[in-house]
C-alpha cells in the first residue's frame, strides 16, 4: 500500500480551509476583518473634505481610496492574524502541526491565507467603490497600485507574526496590535497625506512600515511617483519585509508562553 504523496501547496491549503471555518465562526474575528474596514473610510471623508488638497494636487477620493486599502490591510490582515496566531498557539494547535508534514513557512502561510483572501477582496472591492462613488479614474500606473498591495498584503502577515511572538494570550491580542495601527493611521499618509505634512515629520514618517504601501498605491493612482521616490518606497517595504522575516525566525513562540 503507497503511501500518499502530498505538496506545500495541498497542505497549505487544507490548513487555509480549517482556519476559514474557524474564523467563521469567531464573531469578533469576522466583526474586525469585515465590518471595520469598509466603515473607517466614512470617518476619513469628513476630515479629508476640511483639508486644502488641490495645492497637493489631491482630491478627495485620492486620499480616501489609499486608505480605505491601508484600513483592510490593518483591519482584515494584520489584526485579525494576530489573534489567530496567538489562539493557535495557545491551543496547542501550532505545535501539533509542526508535528506532521507541515513546515514552519507552510503553517503561517496556510494560517495566513483566509485572512489575505479577505483583505484582498475588500481592496479590489473598496477600489471599485471609490472610483463610482468619489469620481477616482483609473489607475495611471496600475503596476505600482498592485505592487504596494502586493507588499503591503505580505508585510501584514509577517508583522502579524512577529506581534503574536510577543503576545501572551488571546485576549492580550487586541492590545499588542494597537501601538502598529494607531501609528500607521497618523503616520502613514492614511488620513493626512504626506504631502501635508511638514518636510522634517514627513521624511520620518516615510519610514513606517505601511507609509511605502500607502505611497504606492496612491502613486499608482495619481502617476506622479517618480521611479526614484517608487524605489525608494519600495526599498524601505523591503526591509521591513527582511527584519520581519528575521524577527519572525527569532521570536515567533510554536508553544503557549508560561
Amino acid at each position: 500500500m503507497s503511501a500518499t504523496v502530498t505538496t506545500p501547496a495541498g497542505r497549505m491549503a487544507a490548513l487555509a480551509r480549517a482556519e476559514l471555518i474557524l474564523l467563521g465562526r469567531s464573531r469578533s474575528a469576522l466583526v474586525t476583518a469585515v465590518f471595520i474596514p469598509l466603515v473607517l473610510p466614512l470617518s476619513v471623508r469628513s476630515a479629508t473634505e476640511r483639508m486644502n488638497l488641490e495645492d497637493a494636487g489631491l482630491t478627495v477620493g485620492l486620499v480616501i481610496l489609499p486608505a480605505a486599502i491601508g484600513f483592510s490591510l490593518l483591519f482584515a490582515v494584520y489584526s485579525t492574524l494576530v489573534g489567530a496566531f496567538v489562539a493557535r498557539r495557545e491551543q496547542l494547535v501550532l505545535k501539533r502541526l509542526r508535528a506532521g508534514e507541515l513546515r514552519d513557512a507552510e503553517i503561517l502561510a496556510g494560517a495566513a491565507l483566509p485572512a489575505t483572501a479577505i483583505g484582498l477582496a475588500q481592496c479590489l472591492l473598496l477600489a471599485g467603490a471609490c472610483g463610482a462613488v468619489l469620481d477616482v479614474p483609473a489607475p495611471r500606473a496600475a503596476h505600482l497600485a498592485v505592487v504596494g498591495l502586493g507588499l503591503g498584503l505580505v508585510l501584514c502577515v509577517v508583522l502579524a507574526a512577529v506581534t503574536a511572538g510577543f503576545t501572551r494570550t488571546t485576549e492580550s491580542a487586541q492590545v499588542t496590535s494597537i501601538p502598529l495601527i494607531m501609528v500607521s493611521m497618523l503616520g502613514s499618509g492614511f488620513v493626512v497625506p504626506m504631502e501635508l505634512l511638514p518636510d522634517r515629520l514627513a521624511a520620518g514618517c516615510e519610514l513606517l512600515p505601511l507609509t511605502p504601501v500607502i505611497t504606492l498605491v496612491r502613486g499608482g493612482w495619481t502617476g506622479d511617483l517618480g521611479a526614484a521616490d517608487a524605489l525608494r518606497a519600495t526599498a524601505v517595504a523591503l526591509a521591513w519585509l527582511g527584519v520581519g522575516v528575521f524577527a519572525v525566525r527569532r521570536w515567533f513562540r510554536w508553544e503557549p508562553r508560561r
